[in-house]
């Protein structure tokens, strides 16, 4: 899970299968990625358990090519939420901070809460919804029982307790309010019905914003400035992930 110290921020911010589509979805497809090539480095690293996970996430997205935007946020969100367990780094990468890159959650099977809006991301772009549209975003989660790798601090079983988490925002248009992705919950909700998430600051492959709000600050440095996401990007990247 990142440190609340990865990046400068300030707490307190408020949320501002006809053949013919299906032969385009796979030409848009081919120029994104090759899932023969995806699929052999997946059984190499992984073996062959995951395997069907995989295409079943290509026939998700394919499906999702000639869908609505909210029938694409429905498909991709309810893939991940119900098929990859959410694990701590330490027991997934014995590593106590790891982003993984979608093929690796894949594979994996698992992943915490960095892990599953990345693949998110990714996943939706890849089903046609424009980068400016998607930001990864670091909240404070307000729990009030242990989920997943997500435990209360000793002495405060019972009682509400912070937690540092990332979701994903979908924005509908430039200046709407934005549509949650969150793997603590099964369904996308907009953000007014999120209180128990304080939004600290959103980026995307483009830039960092200061806020999450449409008409946030960006951040200098562009989202280099986040180590984690740009070492992802690049290993994304080498994986054939654009």
């Amino acid at each position: 899970m990142m440190s609340a110290d990865a990046y400068s921020r300030r707490p307190g911010r408020r949320w501002s299968s006809p053949p013919a589509w299906l032969a385009a979805a796979f030409v848009s497809l081919a120029a994104a990625y090759d899932i023969d090539t995806l699929q052999r480095q997946l059984v190499a690293r992984f073996g062959l358990a995951q395997a069907g996970l995989l295409r079943h996430w290509q026939r998700t997205i394919v499906e999702a090519g000639s869908a609505t935007e909210q029938e694409k946020l429905t498909k991709i969100n309810a893939l991940f939420n119900r098929e990859i367990e959410f694990a701590d780094d330490i027991l997934v990468w014995s590593q106590s901070d790891y982003w993984a890159t979608p093929l690796e959650t894949i594979g994996r099977g698992q992943g915490d809460c960095e892990d599953f809006a990345i693949a998110k991301y990714y996943s939706l772009r890849y089903s046609g919804i424009p980068t400016s549209k998607l930001r990864l975003v670091y909240v404070k989660a307000t729990l009030t029982r242990a989920i997943g790798p997500y435990r209360p601090p000793p002495g405060a079983t019972g009682k509400p307790f912070a937690q540092a988490h990332m979701v994903l925002a979908f924005y509908p248009t430039p200046n709407a309010e934005p549509l949650v992705l969150d793997n603590l919950v099964m369904e996308f909700k907009p953000a007014s019905q999120r209180r128990d998430l304080q939004p600290m600051f959103s980026f995307n492959s483009d830039a960092i914003w200061n806020g999450v709000a449409a008409n946030a600050a960006r951040g200098p440095g562009g989202p280099g400035t986040l180590s984690r996401w740009a070492d992802l990007l690049l290993r994304a990247r080498s994986e054939g992930f654009e």
